[in-house]
């Protein structure tokens, strides 16, 4: 199978590599986020960047209608990116709600705050 053949029948083109594009898919399938729930809009990004930023609409904002989560994404100068950051985030607020507790990321700050309270008891009053 060829390289276009295969990004032909990816739904949307984000630019990235087949193998993120399918983990994002999957992730969402996981999560029972579809495209049809999704409203996506475009504006102009604010902050650095210059003149790129200041006129074209890369800034991505997306609301999941059935939860009413939004997210608004501007991390890269390219739409494509931030189309697939912006769904890889809404992604990641639907497992904190859904799975609360056991969700990764929850899991992951988690771990951060076990480690950060071992060091404090590791530390030597002074």
């Amino acid at each position: 199978m060829g390289y276009n053949v295969a990004r032909a029948r990816c739904m949307i083109d984000f630019g990235l590599t087949e193998r993120k594009v399918a983990e994002l898919k999957q992730r969402m399938k996981t999560c029972k986020l579809y495209e049809k729930d999704i409203e996506e809009k475009f504006v102009r990004s604010s902050g650095p960047g210059g003149q790129k930023v200041n006129k074209s609409s890369t800034c991505v904002h997306l609301t999941h209608r059935p939860s009413g989560l939004a997210v608004k994404m501007q991390r890269s100068r390219t739409q494509k990116l931030n189309r697939y950051y912006a769904r890889k985030r809404l992604c990641e607020m639907l497992e904190n709600k859904l799975l609360g507790r056991e969700s990764p990321e929850a899991k992951r700050l988690s771990n951060i705050r076990k480690q950060k309270d071992r060091r404090r008891r590791r530390r030597p009053i002074s």
